[in-house]
């Protein structure tokens, strides 16, 4: 039955007063029948006059189109030889439109994602002060996504790899390749502003910053490698291609931005100093005020439980609508309304209800049975006696006479519960009959194996959350030498995840904002949403817990109070965290206006999901936490920090390597 190959429906519509069993109008679709047939991937097509494909008044009608090779597979001479033919019928006066995988669409994103790119050079320019400066992480982010893509595109034949992967891997590439960037050059630029020499300020910026770096990298590594427990092939190759694009981001804000500093020299200026083109050389209006960062820290630490218990209710509320979260797989009723599988989607729910875009396989294996046909006829009264069929048909046997498939129609769309709800009652009914006939039923389709893979990713959420958040606590455990702060990092990611899942539900599947995101169909959340969003930001998540507390624990490692080095921590690292969040955000949203339902859906969870956790997690819960713990924050029991290694992120060996060189300068003096 080519199970694997392609599928395409050719749904016709008669002009109106007119009818599809009119003497014209079947002979243009009998026309249209032969013309597909004739095609050399072609495994069978179905004639919608001998296969009862005709609508009860008469309208529509459609012929079903099976393929010998899968949807990836198929040559390009097939589809267009599928587009001509429903052309030439169109021309002879039906309205014609295709639905099914044999002519699947391209992902388009629009001018949102050039939107994105453009915000993020704006913001570096407000960051930095100097163009030259904001053009390196632009380009050197570009280049690792494009190295990515390459990469990914090289592979995509021999590995399988969907359309959606390259998207997701360069949205994903290029955001944290520009905020790796970002903070390396912004180190840079203090260590200038404190008298250093250009070489060694480099050194020291990838001493330190570049240490964060590389740890961020690793926890953005480890949560989507570790999509590969879930055991979806789609999803793994997914989370690899993005992980090794991620990496490939990690070794060029290593290796090329030093470079790219050393060939700029003085014209990077040390932090706070602009270029002449942005107003540089100006007198400060107010010398001396201490910048923003530094004041909003400085208020968290003066009422941080007043700050702690506004970020944890908003968050909170955020969430609600997550408890209403249903999960399923976009089909083409998710399509925009613009392409044909999308009308050719609603000329079917028109002309044969909404369940027929999602009919269900029943496949009978009787081998082992006394009597196959009298199975087969029992597992067909009893689905008919089910609820939400609307049409079961007769079982079509082998010619061993020992198997047979029944397609059952079912009354509501593909995506609904009520579908998902028949699956399992015809399963359980399989289960009677198997042991009463000695036969095996069971349930396959687009619409069950949709269902199955939605339960299976619902499943493996808590495990995979467990095994990601529990390395990546072991590592910050590693980079923090503390038992508090990890798992504080820990809990502030959950309440950001959960807030975001709400705000999809809210959109997405309530359709709160649908307008503005261009959401033409609301629905169901896509069932590997939960699972790919704990993954991706839980490593961004820590990209900002890493870059913001590592500097306030260099501050305190190196003598002060606690409170005050939550606001050294902000003084230096706040505008750079934000710069970052804002350009993450930019680019993430960029993907909103993907045709794709699903990277629409990423770009925006991707976005609302930083913006929680940036902005009310890490800039406002963090400070009030750590406010509150004092020096406990800090705690680590003895025998555990013999035990682990010390990576030294915060530079203690350099300053402890520098004090000496200091010494011998004095003594020359």
């Amino acid at each position: 039955m080519s199970a694997d190959g392609a599928t395409a429906r050719v749904v016709f519509k008669a002009p109106k007063g007119e009818k599809m069993t009119d003497a014209v109008n079947k002979a243009t679709v009998e026309k249209t029948v032969k013309e597909l047939r004739s095609g050399s991937e072609v495994a069978s097509v179905a004639d919608p006059y001998t296969g009862h494909a005709v609508s009860r008044n008469g309208s529509i009608a459609y012929a079903s189109v099976k393929y010998e090779v899968s949807g990836m597979e198929l040559a390009d001479s097939s589809k267009d030889a599928l587009t001509d033919a429903a052309q030439d019928a169109r021309d002879a006066g039906l309205t014609v439109e295709i639905g099914g995988d044999a002519l699947s669409a391209t992902p388009e994103t629009g001018s949102s994602e050039i939107i994105g790119i453009a915000v993020a050079a704006v913001v570096l320019v407000i960051t930095f002060g100097s163009l030259l400066a904001a053009g390196f992480p632009l380009l050197t982010a570009i280049i690792g996504v494009g190295i990515g893509v390459c990469a990914i595109t090289a592979l995509a034949s021999a590995l399988d790899l969907g359309t959606t992967t390259s998207t997701l891997a360069s949205m994903i590439g290029l955001a944290v390749g520009i905020d790796y960037a970002l903070f390396i050059v912004s180190r840079y630029r203090a260590e200038l502003a404190e008298g250093r020499e250009r070489e060694d300020a480099a050194g020291r910026a990838v001493g330190t910053a570049g240490s964060a770096v590389v740890f961020a990298g690793l926890t953005v590594v480890i949560a989507l490698v570790g999509l590969s427990v879930v055991n979806i092939p789609m999803l793994t190759k997914m989370g690899i291609a993005a992980a090794g694009t991620v990496a490939i981001a990690v070794l060029i804000a290593l290796t090329m931005i030093p470079a790219l500093l050393g060939y700029a020299g003085r014209r990077i200026k040390p932090a706070g100093q602009k270029s002449r083109l942005l107003g540089g050389g100006r007198t400060p209006k107010e010398p001396g005020r201490p910048n923003m960062g530094t004041r909003w820290a400085s208020f968290v630490v003066r009422r941080p439980v007043a700050v702690l218990l506004l970020g944890v209710l908003g968050l909170g509320a955020a969430a609600i609508p997550a408890a209403s979260l249903e999960l399923g797989l976009p089909d083409d009723g998710s399509q925009p309304a613009s392409t044909t599988q999308r009308r050719a989607y609603d000329l079917l729910s028109e002309g044969f209800g909404p369940g027929f875009n999602g009919p269900l396989m029943i496949v009978v294996d009787a081998k082992d049975s006394a009597d196959p046909k009298a199975a087969f006829a029992e597992v067909g009264d009893e689905i008919k006696g089910l609820k939400d069929v609307v049409t079961v048909t007769p079982a079509a046997s082998n010619k061993a006479g020992d198997t047979a498939t029944i397609t059952v129609v079912p009354d509501s769309k593909p995506s609904s519960t009520t579908t998902e709800d028949l699956v399992h009652a015809i399963r359980d009914k399989g289960a009677d009959i198997a042991r009463k006939t000695d036969s095996q039923v069971l349930v396959t389709g687009s619409t069950a194996m949709n269902i199955d893979v939605s339960q299976k990713l619902n499943d493996a959420l808590l495990p995979y959350l467990a095994l990601v958040v529990g390395l990546a606590f072991l590592l910050l455990i590693v980079v923090f030498r503390s038992i508090l702060v990890p798992l504080k990092a820990a809990l502030g990611f959950l309440l950001s995840v959960m807030a975001a899942l709400g705000a999809v539900v809210a959109v997405f599947q309530w359709g709160w904002l649908s307008g503005l995101m261009n959401v033409e169909e609301t629905g169901p959340v896509m069932s590997m949403m939960p699972i790919f969003m704990v993954g991706v930001v839980f490593g961004l998540a820590m990209d900002y817990e890493v870059f913001l507390v590592t500097r306030m624990r260099e501050a305190y490692v190196h003598g002060e109070k606690p409170g005050q080095a939550v606001v050294t921590g902000f003084q230096h690292g706040a505008r750079v965290v934000t710069a970052a969040a804002v350009i993450m955000m930019a680019v993430f949203s960029g993907f909103i206006g993907s045709s794709e339902s699903m990277v629409k859906m990423i770009g925006f969870g991707l976005a609302i999901a930083v913006f929680f956790d940036a902005f009310l997690v890490r800039m406002a819960i963090v400070p009030a936490v750590l406010a509150l713990l004092g020096k406990r924050a800090w705690w680590l029991p003895k025998w555990l920090d013999r035990a682990l290694p010390n990576v030294d992120v915060e530079g203690e060996g350099l300053r402890a390597h520098a004090a000496p060189e200091e010494e011998k300068e004095l003594v020359r003096a």
